[in-house]
Parts: structure tokens; sequence; C-alpha cells
């Protein structure tokens, strides 16, 4: 019950912070968020939870919120902003990889405590790596494809839902399933590789479900940088 109740709050609490970053710097702030929940999504999937009897990996609630992102810069700026946003955010991802690794191989002083804990956050194993740039880059630019192409389907602006929820059914199950397939299939037995993918996909698409009215919320934001910038479709 406990996890339960904090989960909730934990969803809460990012979908809140995003809407003050957009609020707070603008489409600047769209870009510094995919930056940060790139990494953070990552290091937080190093926890495994139960929450009503499942199996799961945190960093999910982290992650949807770097499709929300997407979608609203897709929605409000354009189709080219998203893929830009996309291709930073694997910059990031990778920079971050590659960095820590480096890092990771500094021999310690004898009084040093930190190099436990980098090795348990950052020395991934090589296919926890590769499946999670691979995940990403693969699902975030089908994301933007997809929300594009409804977008073409629905227009009007109250039917944003749609855009939203439906670019994630298929973005977010092939995440998923490429995800777990390259970090997780050698790790776990079936059963609980089976529990984590579905959880992984389920959580995911219920955050983004509930991430639909802050996405409406934060679309009306007005700022007057954006007056001068006409959406590139």
């Amino acid at each position: 019950m406990h996890n339960l109740l904090w989960g909730v709050a934990f969803v809460l609490v990012h979908f809140a912070m995003f809407l003050i970053c957009y609020r707070l710097f603008g489409k600047n702030g769209l870009y510094a968020w995919i930056g940060a929940a790139t990494i953070l999504a990552n290091i937080q999937v190093v926890k495994t939870i139960e929450m009503a009897t499942l199996v799961m990996t945190l960093g999910n609630t982290m992650y949807a919120t770097i499709y929300l992102t997407t979608d609203l810069l897709n929605e409000k700026y354009g189709v080219k902003e998203a893929k830009k946003a996309v291709w930073f955010g694997f910059f990031t991802l990778l920079m971050t990889i590659i960095i820590m690794q480096m890092a990771i191989q500094f021999q310690p002083h004898g009084e040093d405590i930190a190099q436990a804990s980098f090795e348990t956050l950052f020395g991934l194993m090589p296919q926890i790596a590769l499946g999670s740039l691979t995940a990403y880059l693969v699902s975030q630019l089908l994301d933007v494809r997809i929300f594009s192409m409804l977008r073409r389907i629905f227009p009007k602006s109250h039917q944003l839902y749609i855009r939203n929820i439906g670019s994630k059914i298929i973005s977010q199950l092939m995440d998923t399933a490429i995800f777990c397939t390259i970090a997780f299939a050698t790790l776990y037995p079936w059963e609980i590789w089976w529990q984590i993918f579905l959880t992984t996909y389920l959580i995911k698409f219920v955050v983004s479900i509930v991430g639909t009215p802050f996405l409406y919320a934060a679309r009306s934001f007005k700022f007057k940088e954006d007056q001068a910038q006409p959406v590139q479709k």
C-alpha cells in the first residue's frame, strides 16, 4: 500500500515539475526537461520494486514525460522541433553513458566512498546500455511520426487526446519490447521478465493517459517568442 500511494504522489510531482519547467523557461525548458529526464529515467530503472504484487522497475514515469514533451513540441512547434528534441535526448543519454563509464575507470582513493555507488548506478552492463539507447531512439521517432499522422487525421484542437494516446499505444509498446528484450532477456527468468515487460508497458501507458490533462494545460501556455515563430507542421 505504501508503494501504491507513494507512486501516485510520485507521478503527480513529475507532471507538476514538467509544467513548472515549461512555464518558467518556455520551449528551452522542454529541451532541458528531455535532457534531465533521459538521465534520471535511466538511473531510476536500476531500482526494482513491487507494487500491487507485481514486480516493476522505476523510471517509467519519468520516461513517459519524455513522450509528453515531444508531443507538446510536435503540437505547438512542429515535427521538426520534436525530432530535434528526440536527437537531443539521444545525445544526452549517449554522452552520460560514455562519460560515466570513463569516470568509473579511475582508481578511487583509499578513503573514497562513491566508487561502489557509481558502479551500481552507472556501471551498466552492455546489453542495458544498448537496450536503452535503441529503445529510446526507435520509439521516440516512431511516436513523432504517428503523432504527426494522427494530427492530419484528427486535426481539431480538442482531439489532442486522440493524438497523444493513439501515438503512445504503439510507440511505448515498441519501446518496452525493445528495451526489455535486449536488457533483461538474459538476466531474469521468464516469469520475472514477463512481469517487468507487462508492468512497464502498462505503467507507461497509464501514466500517458494521466498526463493528458497536463498536456492540455501546457498547450495553453503563451509565450511572446512563440508568436514570432510559425509552426512547421
